[in-house]
């Protein structure tokens, strides 16, 4: 037997043997004999699994799972302006279908002259209601309510002139009520719609309890008495309330109206049309100082807002110094307000939330633009969030659901696809 030389290596030679006895093997016969391993294992994964392969490879994939990270309130960003809010007596600021911009002053009840008045036209409109350009029942004028007339007259109240016999309707006595603030007008519907005038009180009382005005007190219907007393917040509760009659704010909105015997009467409300305002009522007594319950219409894109404010006891030695320094509170407020309620975005372009599939592809959700909202920074905004079942996969830009906020509605999308299963996955899967 032939001998190998000691200390030298074996070395191949032509016909793929060693000089030393060893046969080398090719690499391409070791990778068939990795794969022929692999589809060995493969085959005998699927005879040891069987039918049950099958079964697995087949079945339906699982919806996947959405979540989301939007709040059920969310606040408008940035920070309220500085509202001029006055340095002596009381304001209130609302906006109809938004919320209470704020307030100022002491929460004490305070005498508030004519203003009364809005709560005299609120129980009459309540108990008889008018449409359109109806005018309503008539009132005919006593000897008692020319009486009633000319005892005011030494005391400087707001009065309008009537005579025994005038007929006034349901619509003449409102407007002598709003626009010129007759006291004696005040008077005759209060004995027109009760009977008397300790009944009508008790229907205005009644009345301020169901709206929620705690710190009102009528004792008179015209608000000629300090003892009827309110508050900046109560009365704009009732302002919400009474605008809801449009025959109320088509009258308040009047600069004059014609009535009998007397003719033109002319509204002393100087903000009409100044900075959208529209209403409600002037109030001036030496106890009261200077009242204002207003309305003003904001427009902010295409659409039209209603604000309705009070400020009340303001300083002034006789009736023009009382309401020229309320009008000057209010235009300042309304400047303010004007500047800071606009369009906002109340959520941005962001990931808010993740679809993720049952084999853990995820992808971001977005919403499909900025949802944004009419307000004021610092405003609480209600927001709701519905989403639906995205099935198994998701495509890029899939709707998965919606938010929605102060009426304005954005799609929640699927910012990518998300991956299919692998068959490892499909196969191992729990049953």
């Amino acid at each position: 037997m032939p001998s190998q030389t000691p200390g030298r290596a074996s070395v191949p030679v032509p016909g793929g043997t060693y000089q030393g006895g060893q046969t080398a093997v090719p690499k391409a016969k070791r990778r068939s004999r990795r794969l022929a391993a692999i589809l060995v294992a493969v085959f005998l994964l699927v005879a040891l699994l069987g039918s049950g392969a099958a079964v697995q490879l087949t079945r339906d994939l699982p919806n996947a799972t959405l979540t989301t990270s939007i709040a059920a309130t969310l606040k408008i960003p940035g920070t309220l302006p500085k509202i001029p809010w006055p340095s002596k007596g009381s304001a209130e600021l609302m906006i109809e279908g938004l919320g209470r911009i704020g307030g100022s002053g002491s929460a004490q009840t305070e005498p508030i002259g004519s203003v009364a008045k809005v709560m005299t036209a609120y129980v009459i409109l309540k108990n008889h209601p008018l449409e359109g350009t109806d005018e309503g029942p008539e009132l005919t004028v006593t000897a008692a309510d020319v009486a009633d007339y000319t005892s005011r007259i030494p005391s400087g109240q707001s009065l309008v002139q009537v005579v025994a016999g005038e007929k006034l309707t349901e619509r003449d006595a409102i407007e002598a009520l709003m626009l010129p603030s007759a006291n004696n007008i005040a008077h005759q519907l209060a004995v027109w719609d009760a009977g008397g005038v300790d009944d009508f009180l008790a229907k205005m009382n009644a009345a301020a309890d169901e709206l929620g005005m705690t710190d009102t007190e009528y004792t008179d219907p015209s608000g000629f008495l300090p003892s009827t007393t309110s508050t900046a917040a109560d009365q704009v509760k009732l302002g919400r309330a009474v605008l809801k009659f449009d025959v109320f704010a088509d009258i308040v909105e009047l600069r004059s109206a014609e009535i009998p015997v007397v003719g033109t009467i002319k509204n002393y409300n100087d903000l009409l049309g100044v900075d959208g305002v529209f209403g409600i009522k002037t109030g001036s007594t030496t106890q009261a100082g200077g009242n204002l319950l207003f309305a003003s219409r904001l427009k902010v894109g295409s659409k039209t807002l209603v604000l309705v404010g009070a400020v009340f006891n303001q300083p002034g030695a006789h009736t023009p110094e009382q309401l020229a320094a309320v009008n000057k509170v209010v235009r300042s407020l309304l400047s303010v307000v004007r500047k800071a309620v606009k369009e906002y975005d109340l959520l941005a372009v962001t990931p808010v939330g993740a679809v993720e599939t049952a084999w853990g592809a995820r992808t971001p959700v977005s919403p499909a633009s900025a949802l944004k909202v009419v307000g004021w920074p610092g405003l609480a905004v209600k927001v709701t969030t519905t989403t639906t079942k995205p099935g198994p996969l998701v495509t890029a830009g899939q709707s998965v659901g919606e938010v929605q906020a102060s009426g304005v509605r954005v799609p929640l999308l699927a910012d990518a696809a998300t991956s299919a299963p692998s068959l490892w996955w499909k196969l191992t899967r729990e049953p």
